[in-house]
């Protein structure tokens, strides 16, 4: 639950260096914010590979630029200038190198969990709900729209159910072309988060399937992996348009949480063994005026 607090960087959870640069990293329950100074020479395609393990950052970033400037080059050859008293996103696939004599200050969120931490060595084992979202009829609305259209669409899609996810406090893992992969610490916050996605994507003109399933996740720097990932995945491929369905797991973890569930049948789900019971999450009814 949300609570009232604040904390000062100078008292740090946690301090990491780096080739050219540091970072002071604040833990507000959930929520993890980091403090980075990025000194003069700093690339991350010439300080980071052998941390990250990869060959341009794979992380989004979303943060406010202090003081400096910062030149991104994403993979696909876009180019921006980040500058002072301004705030920035960054998709995943990118490099950047610090322009300039002085050093770039900047706190961020989305990637203060994992920026320099070494995937190396065994995940991180956690107790998570795991959700899946995907676009109905994609390709179909691609041939309609065309290339430009579905772009713009994708966009917006893409920037409401970040608000959904930043709302209901879920980790954004990965995107997958036309739906999202993300991890919650509560089942019943990442219900709540599918069924407002759902809302969303219609204020956008499409329809999602969402699916979600609860068991434990190994965290491998910014990736989830493990059967309970594979499993949400097979969750959501039998949800219809609009539909939230959630598995056995998940179902147990939301008595008491005034969610209504309708019985969804029995499944096999492939790579799991036997047939399992699915629940279709019911949309609350409109409040009254």
């Amino acid at each position: 639950m949300p609570r009232l607090q604040s904390r000062p960087f100078s008292a740090p959870d946690e301090v990491r260096t780096f080739p050219y640069g540091r970072g002071n990293v604040l833990k507000l329950d959930e929520a993890v914010v980091g403090r980075a100074v990025y000194e003069p020479g700093w690339r991350w395609t010439t300080a980071m590979p052998p941390i990250a393990g990869t060959p341009t950052c794979e992380l989004r970033h979303l943060g406010y630029s202090i003081s400096g400037s910062v030149h991104v080059v994403t993979d696909d050859g876009q180019e921006i200038d980040i500058l002072p008293d301004s705030v920035y996103e960054i998709p995943a696939g990118h490099d950047a190198w610090v322009v300039g004599g002085e050093p770039w200050v900047t706190v961020e969120w989305t990637s203060a969990r994992d920026f320099g931490v070494s995937p190396e060595g065994p995940g991180e084992r956690i107790l998570a709900t795991v959700l899946f979202t995907d676009i109905v009829d994609s390709t179909a609305i691609l041939q309609r729209v065309g290339d430009a259209g579905w772009r713009d669409l994708l966009a917006t899609h893409n920037r409401l159910l970040r608000e959904d996810l930043n709302q209901f406090r879920g980790r954004e893992i990965a995107t997958t072309g036309d739906g999202f992969l993300a991890v919650f610490d509560g089942a019943t916050r990442a219900v709540r988060c599918g069924l407002a996605m759902t809302r969303s994507a219609r204020r956008a003109g499409l329809e999602i399937r969402v699916g979600l399933h609860t068991g434990e996740v190994e965290m491998e720097g910014t990736n989830a992996r493990g059967v309970a990932v594979h499993a949400a995945a097979r969750v959501m491929s039998f949800a219809a348009a609009s539909q939230v369905l959630v598995s056995w797991t998940t179902k147990d973890l939301l008595e008491g949480a005034g969610l209504a569930l309708e019985d969804a049948g029995s499944h096999e789900l492939k790579g799991l063994d036997g047939e399992r019971h699915l629940f279709s999450v019911v949309p609350p009814g409109p409040t009254p005026d």
